[in-house]
Parts: structure tokens; C-alpha cells; sequence
């Protein structure tokens, strides 16, 4: 699998430690669609176990649709070019069968949201992926509709369904400006990190409040059971389990 290095910096010194996250150029690379990978009939069989395991202790776990990174290569004008699959959240179990640098990774937004007392930032769920795991809102691209294309506009659309979704602040698709992009060392997610005008964090801790009760009723319960602000890369310590890129995003939010 071809995974192409992003700039270089200080944790590519030899005998550095290396950090979960590459900050990689920040212009939103080109998308190509490709087949998803071919499983052997024991890896199929596997993913389904494994599979069956996962749900067996968390029946709310849902096996939605997701966009799978199967590489990266460098376009002739030197932009990104991201190869991905339609695949489902069952086939991260690929992670417990292959070598890292053979398993997909996956395409995730997130929103990096300004207040009077800090970014926001939110625990999941005990229905979620991730319970009890600090994170920025946002969550894993799904693949488009049929027919339409992977594109700037449609992870912007994604992030700002994600923030209402999941803080209750609604904001326009296009007020939302790519920050940054990350890649996962290990896995080679791609994360898509983008930064809202600011609001106030009164207003966010009144509609998370309003939301939480609202899909409570509905039984679906909400998907960040708490939100707290970070002013500081040093308060971000209080945070007992956070998302591996979380700090390198901090430090580099608070040092711009």
C-alpha cells in the first residue's frame, strides 16, 4: 500500500519519538474511488466474528457506511491524491489480522470550535465507537450518494452535520474553513480539521442541555454524554482519555 510521507518536521529525526498524527498540506486533496480490498475467506470470516463479538457488547454498535483509505499518492501538480472504498465499520476488525500498513484506514472530520472559555470538546457515548473518549465534534465520512463526487463541499456538509448532531450549533456549510489535515501514523486515517467562527460557550453548554434531553426522549440518547472548553494545551490534561491526534491539534491551535 503506497502511503506517501506529507512535509517532513522535527519528529522525522532519526531516534525522535514519532506523534500518532502528520500534519500533511492542508489543500483539500483529490479523491479517487477504487474497489474495495480483496479479503481471503478467513479474513471474511474473521471480520464477521469479530464482528458479531463487538455487538455482542454494545448492541447499540451500528455497521454504517464509511470511506476507507486505501492510499495516497502526488497528483503532476503536486496536490494529494487520496485512493478510497466504500467500506463499513465492521473492517477496522482488519486491524486485529493484519499488519498495520495493510489494514485501511478512514476518512473523519472533525470541527474546532472557538468560545469565550475555550475549544469545545466532548466525551462519547456509551452507544458510540468510542465511549468515554474525548474527542473535537465530528465523526467518520460516510461515501456520497451514488453519482456524486468526494469532494471539499461534501466533507464541509459533513462537518457541519456532525457539530449540530452532536453540540446542538448549527453553523453553514461554508463558514466552516479547512484547518488542518492529519494522518494517523499507524493506520493512515485521514482527519479533515476544520475551524468555526466563534460562539459563546454559554450558548454551546445551553443547546448540547437542549439536545441531550430532546434525543434522550427519543431514545437515542446523545452522542457526547458530556462537552467541556479547553483554554490551554496544559488544561487539556484534566482529560482522563482523549483522540490521538487531540494534543498535536492543540498545540498547534494555541501557538497560532
Amino acid at each position: 500500500m503506497n502511503r506517501t510521507a506529507g512535509r517532513s518536521g522535527p519528529e522525522d529525526v532519526p531516534g525522535a519519538a514519532r506523534p500518532p498524527v502528520e500534519f500533511l498540506d492542508a489543500r483539500v486533496p483529490v479523491f479517487a474511488e477504487r474497489a474495495a480490498p480483496v479479503l481471503s475467506s478467513w479474513e471474511e470470516r474473521e471480520v464477521d466474528r469479530l464482528w458479531e463479538e463487538t455487538t455482542a457488547r454494545n448492541p447499540a454498535t451500528f455497521d454504517g457506511p464509511l470511506v476507507a483509505v486505501l492510499g495516497l499518492d502526488r497528483s503532476g501538480d503536486g496536490r494529494l491524491v487520496v485512493r478510497w472504498a466504500p467500506m463499513t465499520y465492521r473492517y477496522r476488525a482488519l486491524r486485529r489480522l493484519r499488519p498495520p500498513e495493510e489494514v485501511p484506514g478512514s476518512v473523519f472530520v472533525t470541527v474546532l470550535l472557538p468560545t469565550d472559555v475555550g475549544l469545545v470538546v466532548g466525551r462519547g457515548s456509551p452507544a458510540t465507537a468510542a465511549p468515554g473518549r474525548w474527542s473535537l465534534p465530528g465523526g467518520a465520512v460516510e461515501p456520497p450518494s451514488a453519482g456524486e463526487p468526494l469532494n471539499a463541499a461534501e466533507l464541509r456538509r459533513h462537518a457541519a452535520r456532525e457539530l449540530v448532531e452532536e453540540t446542538g450549533v448549527r453553523v453553514a456549510a461554508e463558514e466552516l474553513r479547512l484547518w488542518a489535515l492529519t494522518r494517523g501514523r499507524r493506520f493512515g486515517s485521514l482527519g479533515f480539521h476544520f475551524l468555526c467562527p466563534p460562539v459563546s460557550g454559554a450558548l454551546v453548554r445551553r443547546l448540547h442541555a437542549d439536545l441531550s434531553v430532546t434525543q434522550t426522549k427519543a431514545g437515542t440518547g446523545p452522542e457526547l454524554d458530556a462537552i467541556d472548553f479547553v483554554p490551554s494545551p496544559a488544561a487539556a490534561g484534566r482529560l482522563a482519555a482523549t483522540a490521538d491526534y487531540l494534543p498535536q491539534l492543540f498545540d498547534r491551535y494555541f501557538a497560532t
